[in-house]
């Protein structure tokens, strides 16, 4: 049986080396695209937090946040506090940003492999400057709509974290909030942190711009694989935008948008491939994760479930909101 699986595989990477060659054109399109997505959109977006995350690991913020938010994790969550960090800045960073905040926090010891597996899971954001400014501005031309979109699909995730609060639950923490506690151990970590400031600086550098180049990598495979697949598939218009957004997200909303169907369905479609995040965002997260033992089958069906339930959100709530506006 292995031996047929290895078969298909060699023919399969003989076929796509000749349909990288014969339609170079559409390929070379695809690299190009995949490169301006990067450009424009990831880099600018996640570089910074990218880099001042570490920082913030290093010097404390993990303690600070999960101090003060400590009531929120463990009631609504039952997960320790020290997520807060991985949930806060994943709202403001989006995707797959969150894998890279779990994994510093699970090898620095802030988290067990369980508490990482279960924050991993709704924390998955897509980033709120791409779904208020490239869904909903450029894609669709309805700020109210990426408004919409932006809320089902964070919802979404935070009715993932309620149900999964079962799933592992942490040990209960005391949880009397103090601003003054949570200065004190932002402290103490920094005070047990034997890097200089010089060296911090150059490892989160390095570190954030490797994850990037990561990024960078298996989007634009993704892309040539969903071109490849496009000349080689015909489908309905709908479904080979869907196809392609189960693969790579961006290229499928951009189809969508460019769809002749209603408003309505063109925006629950767009928040279910966003909350569904694409195989090139789940590729991206597992090789963030490639050197832990952190779990991704409950982070898939995580994403499924975020689909159907920012899905039906936005069935709900589109006429209510179409006619507030």
């Amino acid at each position: 049986m292995r031996k047929w699986i290895t078969t298909f595989i060699i023919f399969l990477l003989i076929f796509i080396c000749v349909e990288i060659l014969t339609e170079s054109k559409s390929i070379l399109n695809s690299v190009s695209f995949s490169l301006q997505i990067w450009k424009n959109n990831i880099f600018p977006s996640l570089f910074p937090f990218f880099v001042l995350s570490e920082i913030m690991v290093k010097y404390g913020m993990t303690e600070f946040i999960g101090n003060l938010l400590k009531p929120f994790m463990n009631r609504l969550f039952r997960i320790k506090s020290s997520a807060a960090f991985v949930l806060v800045m994943s709202i403001i960073s989006g995707n797959p940003a969150n894998a890279k905040y779990t994994r510093e926090l699970y090898l620095n010891g802030n988290l067990d492999r369980n508490e990482a597996t279960k924050i991993l899971c709704f924390s998955c954001f897509a980033n709120p400057l791409f779904i208020l400014g490239t869904v909903g501005l450029l894609f669709l031309n309805n700020k109210e709509v990426g408004l919409l979109i932006l809320l089902c699909h964070y919802f979404g995730n935070i009715a993932i974290g309620f149900i999964l609060r079962n799933y592992h639950p942490s040990n209960p923490e005391k949880e009397k909030v103090s601003f003054s506690y949570a200065v004190m151990s932002a402290h103490k970590k920094r005070m047990s942190n034997k890097e200089g400031f010089g060296e911090i600086i150059t490892n989160s550098l390095v570190h954030s711009i490797n994850t990037l180049l990561l990024i960078l990598g298996v989007m634009t495979m993704c892309l040539v694989l969903t071109t490849i697949i496009d000349n080689n598939i015909n489908l309905n218009s709908v479904l080979q935008s869907l196809l392609n957004g189960s693969i790579e997200m961006t290229q499928g909303l951009k189809y969508i948008s460019l769809e002749a169907i209603p408003l309505k369905l063109k925006c629950i479609l767009s928040v279910m491939i966003l909350s569904f995040g694409g195989l090139s965002v789940h590729m991206q997260i597992v090789s963030i994760l490639s050197d832990t033992d952190i779990r991704y089958l409950p982070f898939l069906f995580s994403r499924i479930l975020h689909s159907i339930i920012s899905g039906l959100l936005m069935i709900l709530l589109f006429n209510f909101w179409i006619d507030l506006f």
